[in-house]
């Protein structure tokens, strides 16, 4: 009977290796499951080869076409009861397949099994998981790598679930300031767009018809352009089609998409909501990882690329590369620019105390009041602003309108 090797980790947290005699890597994690461990380790002893290796320079794939995904909202979900079932005392297995049975939908039950086959093999969870690929990114999987290796796998996944929750209420927020005053832009482009191409042509032909040769400058900017565009419209959606084609093309370059993130922390209202968002996200996810357990440059590497806005992601590249020096975290986050002087003197403050998880908890949560006042802020800027806009352009509407009125008045007084 074959002969296996294996690293495992008890119920209470305890880590622990030797080896166990099995017909199958399967049979022997079912071993280990029944003794109450959780392999994060199985070597056949005789082939010195690990069931979850890979071939060199062959990286694990992420995705499969076709493979479905799950939202954010389910796997939350999952996490809070995959911790729930491991807080009651089940063994992970048998939490998996506890909720496995009570799965619905079409993507949890696949991912579901693809993680019980995975763990039956003897992966461990946050190996089990990232195989599968998307919706596992890098911060679920950085997050399941703290479960299993701190023993307090229900204490982690709560926390999990609770970051993906607060991320998901974050878009809720975002999308709900930005609803009503993206409608009315939508509503003023649709209504210039029938005033040139339509009403102002259909308004000025009797004025025309009467004799009026010189037209005023507005009447005329808008008569000129309603013949462009009826005349040349497919030059314009030609021009438009370039313009995204051109614009999609440019912004994949780096250092474009580094200036064009650059100039949108620095918009008025706009800016300081993006900034204090992204904020927001790096203090809680920081905060999660480390209190974790996570090394702090395992912790810089996932929140990463939670933050979207690449200037502040080559911030926090550089801060990775000064800490890995040996540098403290404080510093080169003061040195960007890009982060609040709070954050830094919270930062500053837990290095010192050696309390950095903690005061990053409490700092996430004065972050995220921040972040409802700037979307106050910004929804209560933003509508007055279209509405200026939107009176500027009927007040030049009514002027084009109004002006070769007058002046017919005029020639015929």
């Amino acid at each position: 009977m074959p002969t296996f090797e294996y690293e495992a980790i008890t119920t209470n947290g305890r880590a622990r290796r030797g080896s166990i005699s099995a017909q199958s890597r399967a049979d022997a994690t079912r071993q280990l499951l029944q003794r109450g461990e959780t392999a994060t380790s199985l070597v056949a002893a005789a082939s010195g080869r690990s069931s979850n290796a890979q071939a060199p320079g062959k990286p694990a794939r992420r995705h499969r076409t076709g493979r479905p995904t799950m939202r954010t909202t389910e796997v939350a979900a999952l996490m809070r009861e995959l911790a729930t079932a491991l807080e009651a005392g089940l063994p992970l297995m048998q939490a998996l397949r506890t909720i496995r049975r009570q799965a619905a939908g079409r993507a949890a039950p696949m991912v579901l099994d693809h993680m019980i086959e995975r763990v039956e093999a003897g992966e461990s969870l946050h190996k089990a998981a990232t195989s599968y690929g998307p919706p596992f990114d890098d911060l679920i999987g950085g997050m399941l790598r703290a479960a299993d290796a701190s023993g307090e796998s229900s204490i982690v996944l709560h926390q999990l679930a609770d970051l993906l929750e607060r991320s998901i209420e974050l878009r809720r927020e975002i999308l709900g300031a930005v609803f009503y005053p993206l409608m009315v832009a939508v509503l003023i482009l649709c209504s210039a767009i029938i005033l040139v191409t339509v009403l102002i042509p259909q308004l000025m032909e009797p004025l025309q018809a009467a004799g009026m040769k010189q037209m005023p400058l507005p009447t005329a900017i808008l008569l000129n352009l309603a013949d462009f565009i009826t005349a040349w419209w497919p030059l314009c959606i030609g021009l438009i089609v370039g313009a995204v084609l051109f614009w999609k093309f440019w912004i994949a370059a780096p250092e474009n998409r580094l200036r064009w993130d650059l100039w949108k922390l620095k918009i008025p209202v706009l800016g300081t909501l993006l900034r204090d968002v992204a904020v927001a996200r790096f203090t809680r996810t920081m905060g999660t990882l480390a209190a974790a357990g996570l090394p702090i440059l395992d912790c810089l590497n996932i929140t990463r690329d939670t933050l979207v806005n690449t200037a502040m992601m080559q911030a926090i590249d550089d801060v990775h590369g000064q800490v890995t020096e040996g540098r403290p975290l404080a510093e080169p986050l003061e040195r960007s620019g890009l982060f609040p002087p709070l954050l830094v003197q919270v930062v500053n403050l837990g290095e010192r105390s050696g309390q950095l998880e903690k005061m990053l908890g409490h700092a996430a949560t004065a972050f995220d009041r921040q972040v409802n006042v700037s979307i106050k802020v910004f929804t209560k800027a933003f509508p007055p602003i279209l509405i200026i806009i939107m009176a500027s352009l009927g007040a030049f509407v009514l002027a084009a309108i109004l002006l070769p009125l007058l002046e017919l008045q005029n020639i015929a007084g």
